[in-house]
């Protein structure tokens, strides 16, 4: 690590935002080289920002970029999380960053950025990760590592990352923290939680203070996650009782090869009995793709759907593709510091098509965890067609869990946001009206559920 500058600020700074208070802190040097000022665009804001690259391979030269974007008060108090997208191959800085939890939301023609009143810095200190090397604005100077990458080597590079991060960030050590995520990032989330865990048991000072994760919508095991997508499409009325009974009969799920058959059957319920829907949200309009220059590649690994990533503004993804790809944000975000020829994208298709390991199941990983006493919530928007509310309970029965608070409705307001049940190690929560991106569809729903997430508290039951 670089030289250490102990800067005490105790000071009041004035700008066109409010007046704010900073608390004494040490900042190192590498911390200050990565302070972000302003980005283009950006209206003012009230917190500190910081982003950049961190080394995980010095032999094979893969560093990933980080953005953090500290809490909008008390920021030296508040826990840290750590946030992933799926894919495997997406960016959270295109999809969390920029459509669903983070401070800021693009517009249409990529010139300029608008604050999300529910973003989750509201309450936490979202520290996001492009992962693994490949994705977004994190390289690898290896081109091998681009068809040789899987889960195993994304959840060490993870916590190298951790690692050497927290030391240009000595402040977040022993900070109390949290690692959340959705679709594909349902394998990344726990298998970085249990490296954690495993890295602290074995370590004589512990500085990364784990107390537990939560993903939405997430990708958990193989069979039961397909059995749960076909009965959802079925359920909700996207394919015929014929076409669900060959799905069934063709298609073993116990494999991660499906024959020509299966493959026949399921290419026959999605291209002829879906009709034009985006499969990420099964009731909201899809992208005018001839005006969004958007074309249907593939978004999620290790489910029966591959189709275009989308939300709530099913175009949103080419807005961050406009923005990113400007010199003077990348400048700003200190990033493609390297000179990257290729053009930063919301995922990678090359990683995506050569994906080596994959665990078949992380319910033994919940298992593990859930005897630590880590604090796990998993929730899921109910239109996700993808890795649907059907999935994630198919997967959860079979963890059998004792039930703490039987299954009710939780409110956001005085409407239903969804429903809960508590479990003995864990809480399942389902976002009504939400698809595959929950902070999306339903933002102030999902800042309900990860403040209560946050407290250790349940889901309001009666009306605010």
């Amino acid at each position: 690590m670089g030289s250490r500058i102990e800067i005490l600020l105790s000071l009041v700074m004035i700008s066109v935002s409010p007046v704010f208070l900073i608390t004494a802190v040490a900042i190192t040097e590498e911390q200050e080289l990565d302070r972000i000022t302003a980005l283009p665009g950006q209206p003012p804001v009230n917190f500190s920002q910081f982003s950049g690259y961190v080394t995980v391979n010095e032999g094979e030269g893969r560093a990933l970029f980080y953005w953090l974007t500290e809490a909008t008060d008390h920021a030296h108090e508040m826990p840290l999380v750590l946030w992933f997208n799926g894919g495997p191959g997406c960016s959270s800085i295109a999809y969390g960053a920029s459509e669903e939890l983070g401070p800021f939301r693009i517009n249409k023609t990529g010139s300029s950025l608008y604050l999300n009143k529910y973003a989750w810095n509201r309450v936490a200190n979202i520290l996001f990760l492009e992962s693994p090397a490949g994705v977004g604005f994190s390289y690898t100077n290896t081109s091998s590592n681009l068809k040789d990458t899987g889960d195993n080597r994304t959840a060490a590079d993870a916590l190298v990352f951790l690692i050497k991060w927290m030391s240009r960030f000595p402040q977040y050590k022993h900070r109390d923290f949290y690692i959340s995520g959705e679709s594909y990032a349902g394998h990344y989330v726990p298998q970085l939680a249990q490296k954690i865990y495993d890295y602290n048991k074995n370590s004589s000072h512990p500085i990364i203070n784990l107390k537990g994760f939560t993903v939405g919508n997430a990708v958990m095991d193989n069979y039961y996650d397909n059995i749960g997508t076909v009965t959802y499409w079925w359920s909700h009325a996207m394919i015929s009782d014929r076409t669900y009974k060959l799905i069934l009969k063709q298609c073993n799920f116990k494999s991660l090869n499906t024959s020509q058959k299966c493959d026949q059957a399921l290419n026959y319920a999605m291209n002829h009995e879906f009709g034009d829907i985006d499969q990420y949200s099964i009731y909201t309009p899809t992208c005018n793709s001839s005006k969004a220059n958007i074309t249907n590649t593939p978004r999620l690994k290790n489910t029966l759907l591959r189709p275009r990533f989308s939300g709530y503004d099913p175009c949103s993804e080419k807005y961050a593709e406009k923005y990113y790809n400007r010199p003077d944000v990348q400048k700003a975000l200190h990033a493609n510091t390297t000179g990257i020829r290729y053009n930063w994208t919301a995922c990678s298709d090359v990683l995506l098509r050569n994906w080596k390991d994959t665990d078949f199941s992380v319910l033994p990983i919940y298992r593990k965890l859930i005897a630590a006493g880590l604090r796990i919530w998993v929730y899921s928007g109910d239109t996700d067609s993808v890795v649907p509310v059907t999935a994630t309970r198919f997967s959860l029965s079979h963890l059998h869990l004792k039930i703490k608070t039987p299954w009710y409705p939780w409110y956001s307001g005085n409407q239903v946001g969804g429903w809960t049940e508590v479990y003995d190690g864990l809480t399942f929560a389902t976002v009504r009206g939400a698809g595959h991106e929950v902070p999306m569809f339903e933002p102030r729903r999902a800042l309900i559920l990860f403040q209560s997430f946050l407290s250790g508290k349940n889901l309001p039951s009666h009306k605010i």
